[in-house]
């Protein structure tokens, strides 16, 4: 019997590397104006836009990377006060909830206030499930870690198909959010 032909060997060659490429290829993000690092499992894009935050308009950010349908964000915004940057985490936790069908009380699993040198604090995380607006897909996951610090706030959040995504990679990405 002849041997595999040798553009057979390559082909089989160049398909098993490409196989073992990883899913996340992660890397470093410094936002160059919101004061924050974190790392992306993909390459990311920013867009700004307005949005309304029971009844506060802000200019949001939103830098993120989607790998297999999975959402890997991070927004950012400035409110006028820290009083009203603190109320804007809960502004989002419930915008987010609605926006996978999710409850309003569902998923909120830790709630902390702090002063750091005079810099007021806030953090808020949920871990909820919810299904997709049109019904179409099955139920969807929003891990998400919400901070503010002064009068600057911040939602660091993943949102995917409910088992889409590994544990380790979810908190890979939530862990490596650090403000500076």
């Amino acid at each position: 019997m002849a041997s595999m032909p040798a553009f057979l060997c390559a082909a089989l060659t160049v398909f098993a590397l490409g196989a073992c490429s990883p899913k996340y290829n992660w890397r470093d993000y410094a936002s160059p104006d919101a004061g924050y690092r974190v790392t992306f499992p993909a390459k990311p894009s920013s867009a700004t836009r307005s949005v309304d935050l029971d009844g506060m308009r802000v200019s949001m950010t939103m830098t993120a990377a989607e790998v297999d349908g999975a959402t890997f964000a991070v927004g950012a915004a400035e409110a006028p006060d820290a009083a009203r940057a603190r109320a804007a985490l809960d502004a989002m936790r419930l915008a987010l909830l609605r926006n996978i069908g999710a409850a309003p009380g569902a998923g909120r699993t830790a709630s902390a206030s702090a002063s750091d040198g005079g810099t007021s604090r806030a953090a808020i995380d949920v871990d909820a499930t919810g299904s997709a607006r049109n019904g179409q897909g099955g139920p969807l996951r929003l891990v998400g870690h919400f901070e503010a610090r002064g009068t600057r706030f911040y939602q660091v959040i993943v949102v995917a198909k409910d088992k889409a995504v590994p544990p380790e990679q979810i908190e890979q990405f939530l862990t490596s959010f650090t403000l500076h």
